[in-house]
């Protein structure tokens, strides 16, 4: 996947070996990584329930530990982006796939303020069409559960309430 084609980018742009490892594996795989002395840091993105036992376990050990769970993916918009591209891609990172894909878009920052693109951005979503899945005019299918059923519903006003409060540029 991704992971590995930038891995091998970064190879091919001299990284050393051993800087960069990405490793594929279950449970006996994470607890080694997890007791292993040698290793002395641990990054991981995933699922809750597994980044909570590698937190617990590396940290443990004595380890620094970075655990990005439950898919909390940002996008950065700088004053120059091309709006109505942004927009699309928001559109489509928020809401592709019901928003229950593995890097579905949670959260954005507008560099400069974020007051310009809150009325496309809301009525964008708004016009999206709520169906089942297999119907033609389907934008969002059905969801998995009724907790992500409610994010969905509030992920307009969750949007425009971070962007707000991330209106500013004091980030870059």
């Amino acid at each position: 996947g991704a992971a590995m084609m930038l891995a091998e980018l970064a190879m091919e742009a001299g990284l050393p070996k051993g800087v960069l490892n990405i490793v594929h594996g279950t449970h006996d795989v994470v607890n080694n990584i997890c007791d292993d002395e040698a290793i002395k840091a641990v990054s991981f993105v995933g699922s809750n329930t597994a980044g909570m036992h590698i937190y617990s376990r590396a940290s443990a050990s004595g380890k620094r530990v970075q655990c990005n769970m439950g898919a909390k993916n940002h996008a950065i918009i700088l004053p120059d982006a091309d709006r109505d591209a942004t927009l699309n891609a928001l559109i489509a990172a928020g809401f592709g796939a019901a928003g229950q894909r593995c890097m579905a878009l949670s959260t954005a920052v507008f560099v400069g303020g974020s007051e310009p693109w809150e009325d496309e951005l809301v009525k964008r979503a708004s016009s999206l069409v709520v169906n089942t899945g297999t119907a033609n005019d389907a934008d969002l299918g059905p969801v998995i559960s009724r907790q992500v059923c409610f994010f969905r519903t509030c992920f307009c006003t969750h949007v425009i309430h971070i962007f707000l409060l991330m209106d500013t540029d004091i980030f870059f």
